[in-house]
């Protein structure tokens, strides 16, 4: 099966070699091609050039894009999107003046997903997810991260990770699996956070690896959760199972949790809202990526990770949803990429490159995703006729996509 797309105003993210991540300045440049045509062969890119170049060429199905932007799928590299219910009663109870933590600390937050979760079925949970699955696939995104961390229990965080399992299988999107034991503590172990971290390296951990559930370790470093003692003993734990470190780090306060990810050689540290010159510092001359979730300030009201300082630090940036429950309950790319732009100051160049290419290396996934080159996956957005790439951010409230590629079928 060939597609070939023609006419093509600019098509975006234009990558003649393979490259894994763009960096501080690099992060500026968005090479392109004018009057482009891109040919996909099963599901795979093959070619694109200019429309000159084009003749001759045959394909089972042609795409005029006149007057529209082609660019790679969105790569979403930090969501929670297997869970059960919502959470719309806590958005009430902050709209009347409690804090996340307030509510946390009465037993909402987290716990409240996980107690929720629990009572839930596989195959409910399962139907659930799939319906938030293919709304963000239709909303541009190809790859994405999900974490499990709403069961905390070892059954419950099994199911989580079964259920993601199941749509890797199911879907034609780029699915990788990251395990979050540590997302909060239990009730049943509120006074004994030792005992948890037990259970998460003696139990969950073995069954992971037995059914080959995860890539990814996460740990929500944070006041009130885990310090770093508890993360560095679940981080070396799960190394021990080749499980790779991703971390929720410094949402709220900054103690020194960047740096801890950085020796445990962490693909990603995500969130930063709160930064310090410390962690610039450790994350320089690091194979670790941050990963910016601005709809979660959007919606907690929180500050916004400092994109401008890390850029300009020389350093890469990568733009994700956080989608879940709790904090930010939107899948939706295209917001994300609007609010790293209005809020952040991130230029549409920097901001696109941080949800293609270097949300694909938070993924570890960039040699196959996140830029139109020969030989990757065939994952594009085709736009609506639209003046140019900076009125995708611009107009934020719109939804600018016609046409969603996904591993060479149209979605």
């Amino acid at each position: 099966m060939t597609i070939l797309i023609t006419n093509i105003k600019e098509l975006l993210q234009v990558r003649d070699e393979t490259i894994l991540k763009v960096s501080g300045n690099q992060m500026k440049l968005l090479p392109s091609i004018k009057n482009a045509y891109l040919l996909i062969e099963n599901d795979t890119i093959v070619d694109f050039g200019d429309m000159s170049d084009a003749t001759g060429i045959i394909a089972n199905q042609t795409i005029d894009a006149k007057g529209k932007l082609v660019l790679p799928t969105w790569c979403d590299s930090h969501t929670h999107i297997v869970y059960a219910g919502d959470r719309s009663q806590e958005f009430v109870d902050r709209i009347n003046g409690l804090s996340y933590e307030d509510i946390a600390n009465r037993g909402g937050g987290i716990l409240n997903s996980a107690k929720t979760l629990q009572n839930t079925s596989e195959d409910d949970l399962y139907n659930q997810s799939v319906i938030r699955l293919k709304a963000v696939m239709k909303l541009g995104t190809g790859a994405i991260e999900i974490k499990s961390g709403y069961g905390l229990t070892t059954d419950a965080e099994i199911k989580m990770l079964r259920v993601i399992k199941r749509l890797k299988k199911d879907f034609p999107i780029k699915v990788k699996a990251t395990f979050l034991g540590a997302h909060a503590l239990p009730i049943a172990f509120k006074d004994n956070k030792q005992g948890y971290l037990d259970q998460i390296i003696n139990d969950m951990l073995p069954q992971i690896a037995k059914e080959n559930l995860a890539q990814y370790i996460d740990v929500f470093c944070e006041k009130g959760y885990f310090d770093l003692d508890d993360t560095a003993q679940i981080l070396k734990a799960g190394q021990e199972y080749n499980l790779t470190p991703k971390i929720h780090v410094n949402q709220f306060n900054a103690f020194g949790g960047i740096a801890l990810a950085v020796k445990h050689e962490a693909i990603s540290v995500d969130h930063l809202e709160e930064l310090n010159n410390e962690d610039i510092i450790a994350l320089k001359d690091s194979n670790t990526m941050p990963v910016a979730l601005p709809s979660c300030s959007y919606f907690l009201s929180i500050p916004y990770t400092p994109g401008r300082q890390l850029i300009d630090a020389g350093l890469p940036l990568a733009l994700a949803t956080d989608y879940n429950p709790g904090s930010t309950p939107s899948g939706n790319m295209n917001f994300v990429v609007s609010t790293a732009c209005i809020k952040m100051k991130l230029t549409p160049e920097e901001a696109i490159n941080a949800a293609t290419i270097n949300g694909a290396y938070a993924m570890g996934i960039s040699n196959q995703y996140g830029s139109i080159t020969k030989g990757k996956k065939a994952n594009v957005i085709i736009t609506k006729p639209v003046s140019s790439y900076n009125y995708l951010p611009y107009a934020f409230g719109d939804n600018h996509i016609d046409t969603v590629i996904i591993n060479g079928e149209i979605v």
